[in-house]
């Protein structure tokens, strides 16, 4: 994020905050996971690929016993989901859709063969969505955005590391999309989150929080 935690400004081309050391962090990290996990709207406006991308991290997971690609996760409300978009056609893993029940049925026809639509009753409902993914045999899941998403989790007290990486400038436009939305959330100045990692990679700033108990 900005220093004044923005992920995004408004302009039509999406924004790049981090540097290449920093996005290969994020690969290493993602390789060492079994799913990962990004709202509708970061479908819809970053059509992210959401792979692994380093080939030698590919390899080493299946060396491991692990699928070459991660199990990629979206929740939708709505059910606005493109079955062209990255997320759905890229990767051999399964892609697994979140929703309520009166989108699910529009969902699953629009979507055909690309996911498996997953329908969570009348709301969504983030422990009964990871109660599936662990009966799927997910174990770890990186969560990445966006802001929605983030605040969901965080709110519930589901997260168990924050990585926050801080570019070097403000955005300065009020409106531009956020780290988190307003909520309120467990991780207070009276229940702080602890700092387990600084590290400078270029100009920007990896914090790293570990929360809860454990």
């Amino acid at each position: 994020m900005s220093v004044d935690g923005h992920i995004d400004d408004l302009a039509e081309e999406r924004l790049t905050l981090s540097n290449a050391a920093d996005l290969d962090r994020v690969d290493a990290v993602r390789a060492t996971m079994d799913a990962i996990m990004v709202g509708a709207g970061t479908v819809r406006r970053d059509n992210p690929s959401l792979l692994v991308k380093s080939v030698s991290r590919r390899i080493e997971r299946v060396s491991r016993g692990l699928p070459e690609d991660l199990v990629k996760v979206t929740v939708t409300e709505g059910g606005d989901l493109d079955p062209g978009s990255r997320f759905f056609t890229t990767g051999a893993a399964p892609k697994l859709v979140y929703t309520v029940r009166d989108a699910a049925a529009g969902l699953t026809a629009r979507l055909g063969s690309a996911a498996t639509v997953v329908d969570l009753g009348e709301r969504v409902d983030l422990p009964a969505l990871l109660a599936d993914l662990s009966a799927r045999g997910v174990r770890r899941l990186m969560v990445e955005g966006g802001g929605a998403i983030h605040t969901a989790f965080l709110t519930a007290g589901l997260a168990d590391e924050l990585h926050l990486v801080v570019a070097p400038f403000f955005i300065g436009e009020p409106d531009a999309p956020r780290f988190t939305h307003a909520g309120a959330f467990p991780q207070s100045p009276r229940h702080p989150m602890r700092l387990a990692e600084v590290r400078k990679i270029g100009e920007v700033a990896l914090l790293r929080y570990t929360m809860g108990r454990a």
